[in-house]
């Protein structure tokens, strides 16, 4: 396929639905299966009323190519706003200037802070979710920064300073597909491309599994962390037994409930930190009995203090 032309997007669905990862695949950008898409089951995302689901700007006005390898789109969306499932035929970056989102794919979910952002291979199938008003920038690259194998999954990149500036730029500076290559465009095409290579990556991310009800569960648990204290009710909600849930856990995962909780209480925790709430707050409303128990946490988890991994957003 050449991938300055990506497949004809269908007709959108109802405007107050919940984009689906799910179904048939003619409910993404093209016709045709996404390439990753035999890879893992497409369960679908959980309805989610009172929201508006959108889909994608036209792909077509904003594909790269070999005369523009890179290319940058804007975005605005508000707290109650959705971009529904869809592929590329090229790889993209994808962050926000301000404002939180959450990125799926069938596989996983990546909450999303102004100073991080999702790389997003060619043909992986993704939903946008606006948790709070943002301002999205997206960079479309024909290629990866990089040969490395890495690039051919999702990675959660830190933001510096110069990538954000520079893909901010590069979406001011609006070109229509018939218009000469300017230096200026060539030299921040190549700078965003050294900036995606040296980027820190971070282990962000909760898994997600294909089990339909181990599904339900986890998206439940995303949304609403602290509404159950224990896994017996979780459990209960997708009827099913702790002990079915823990062996597909382990099955569909391969962790345990506590460890896949501790992700997600990570994610929600980003967000409650871009909202510039107190440590020992997030930790309290997180259901820790200290804040050097959240601090434990956090460490353990990503390898840094929260000092550190927070004062980024």
């Amino acid at each position: 396929m050449n991938p300055s032309r990506p497949a004809v997007a269908p007709p959108a669905p109802s405007a107050r639905s919940r984009p689906s990862l799910g179904g048939s695949p003619s409910g993404v950008v093209g016709a045709a299966r996404a390439p990753h898409a035999s890879r893992a089951s497409r369960a679908p995302l959980p309805e989610a009323p009172g929201r508006t689901s959108l889909p994608p700007l036209d792909p077509r006005r904003y594909a790269p190519s070999a005369e523009r390898p890179v290319r940058a789109k804007s975005r605005s969306l508000d707290g109650h706003m959705d971009i529904q499932a869809h592929f590329h035929t090229w790889g993209q970056f994808v962050f926000s200037v301000t404002g939180v989102v959450r990125v799926s794919t069938d596989r996983a979910t990546f909450l999303v802070p102004p100073s991080r952002g999702v790389w997003i291979p060619a043909g992986v199938v993704h939903a946008v979710t606006a948790v709070e008003r943002c301002e999205l920038r997206t960079l479309y690259l024909l290629n990866p920064p990089a040969d490395a194998a890495a690039w051919a999954s999702n990675r959660v990149l830190e933001v510096s300073p110069l990538l954000r500036e520079l893909a901010v730029q590069m979406a001011r500076d609006e070109v229509e597909p018939g218009d000469a290559v300017a230096d200026r465009e060539a030299w921040i095409g190549q700078l965003i491309l050294d900036e995606l290579r040296r980027a820190p990556t971070l282990q962000l991310g909760v898994a997600l599994p294909t089990d339909k009800r181990l599904r339900r569960l986890c998206e439940a648990v995303l949304a609403e962390p602290m509404r159950h204290a224990s896994l017996d009710d979780w459990a209960a909600e997708v009827g099913a037994s702790a002990r079915t849930v823990s062996r597909l856990f382990r099955q569909e995962l391969g962790s345990s409930y506590a460890q896949w909780r501790q992700q997600a209480l990570l994610a929600e925790a980003l967000r409650l930190a871009a909202r510039r709430k107190p440590m020992q707050v997030i930790a309290a409303e997180l259901g820790y009995a200290s804040a050097s128990a959240f601090t434990a946490m956090v460490t353990r988890t990503v390898g840094m203090p929260p000092s550190r991994f927070f004062g980024h957003t």
